[in-house]
């Protein structure tokens, strides 16, 4: 239950000379329209020239004097002149609940600016679903599933974990109940909250046929998967490419994620390390560059069985395939690493404060990692591990491939 139409991988920023316009109100709506809006709320859309929204929302007002223009499609390139339109004329925009969470309220703050927009709230969705369910707001996680994939879900599973899922239309109950059923949470409870504040309002297991506007509503019951790096191996698909798991964890350790950064995940393979950098945080975001198109496919698959669908794969053969990508915060270099240029191509990319880790299994990489060393500076650090095996009728430690780790920070000099 929201406006559907704010994604984060899809932003729409002020430009420098956003278009003119006067003041633009955003009122949020629940499903029992006019009625329940606030006088204020009322006041906004009666002295407004002009009333935006999508047909549902619209059809909820009465009838008013102000023109009506319905959102373009696709919105979220059409809005600019959209509002050029409009130029000089007092604009309402009628959204649902609370337009701030999850709604357009969001991305017309990033078109037009804070100072261009007022947003007159409704109660949220999930306001009112954690009412309805008597849920703490603040031990509830909600996931979105407008605009994304439903498999984002996975990443919040956890035993005991209240979840709310804000639905694209009538199939998402469904399709939740059949991803947890494949996750091994099918023992679940599942509420399905329909059409909250409105005369009809449903709340129950999930229904044969649901409203198209509906909150999903979990209690989770299955297996829990670690949030801290180092997942087991077999948690991915892979053919051997795979920076095993005791490494993985010292990797990410030395890269470091921080909320919002973004990650080159260079000669991914089985995609491990951009992966659980995104786990880290959902706000945490990854390019993988694989040159081999059936690893690439099995980044996009175990991307989306551990929910981070956000991924981005590229394939190709690096450094070529790094040009015209965002400037990183983190690059990992996994394989590669003796392709001619590799090293300093990565460097050179960094942001100030990026931060640069190498693992090498073979001489000549070795190699390449310590003359770099001696140019750019850093720290190597030598992984050696050991794991318990059947030595005939005994148990002995069979030896892993030792790992040179070389990692370094890219200092403001530039």
């Amino acid at each position: 239950m929201s406006d559907g139409i704010t994604r984060p991988d899809l932003r729409v920023d002020a430009p420098e000379e956003a278009p003119a316009a006067a003041d633009v109100w955003v009122v949020g709506m629940g499903a029992d329209g006019w009625e329940g809006l606030t006088e204020p709320a009322r006041d906004a859309f009666r002295k407004a020239d002009v009333i935006m929204g999508g047909p549902r929302q619209l059809g909820l007002l009465p009838s008013l004097d102000a023109e009506r223009a319905l959102w373009p499609s696709p919105m979220l390139p059409g809005l600019p002149s959209l509002f050029e339109a409009h130029r000089g004329r007092r604009i309402a925009v009628a959204a649902s609940g609370d337009p701030m969470f999850y709604g357009v309220g969001t991305t017309l703050v990033r078109l037009l600016g804070a100072n261009r927009v007022r947003v007159v709230p409704h109660a949220s969705s999930l306001s009112l679903a954690c009412a309805r369910l008597a849920w703490p707001v603040e031990d509830t996680e909600v996931v979105s599933a407008v605009g994304r994939p439903l498999s984002v879900l996975t990443a919040v599973l956890a035993p005991g974990r209240r979840v709310l899922v804000l639905s694209a239309g009538a199939d998402t109950p469904a399709e939740v109940r059949a991803l947890l059923d494949e996750r091994g949470y099918g023992g679940s409870e599942v509420t399905v909250l329909e059409r909250l504040g409105a005369e009809d309002e449903r709340v129950g297991p999930v229904p044969d046929d649901p409203a198209a506007l509906n909150v999903v509503a979990i209690r989770c019951a299955g297996p829990g998967t670690p949030l801290v790096p180092g997942l087991p191996d077999d948690s991915y698909d892979h053919d051997g490419q795979i920076t095993k798991r005791e490494v993985r964890a010292i990797t990410l350790a030395r890269l470091g994620p921080v909320p919002g950064e973004l990650l080159w995940d260079v000669g991914a393979g089985a995609g491990s390390i951009g992966i659980e950098w995104m786990r880290a945080h959902r706000s945490c975001r990854a390019i993988a560059i694989e040159e081999r198109p059936r690893r690439a496919a099995r980044i996009e698959a175990n991307a989306q069985a551990l929910g981070v669908p956000g991924i981005r794969v590229v394939v190709g053969e690096a450094p070529a395939a790094l040009a015209g990508l965002g400037a990183p915060d983190a690059v990992f270099i996994g394989g590669g690493v003796t392709a001619p240029g590799m090293v300093d191509a990565c460097w050179e990319a960094l942001r100030p404060g990026g931060r640069l880790v190498v693992n090498a299994v073979t001489i000549e990489s070795e190699r390449v990692v310590t003359q770099a060393r001696e140019r750019l500076g850093g720290d190597l650090t030598r992984i050696e591990i050991g794991r318990a095996g059947a030595v005939g009728g005994f148990t002995g430690w069979r030896p892993m491939m030792p790992v040179t780790q070389w990692a370094a920070t890219r200092e403001d000099d530039r």
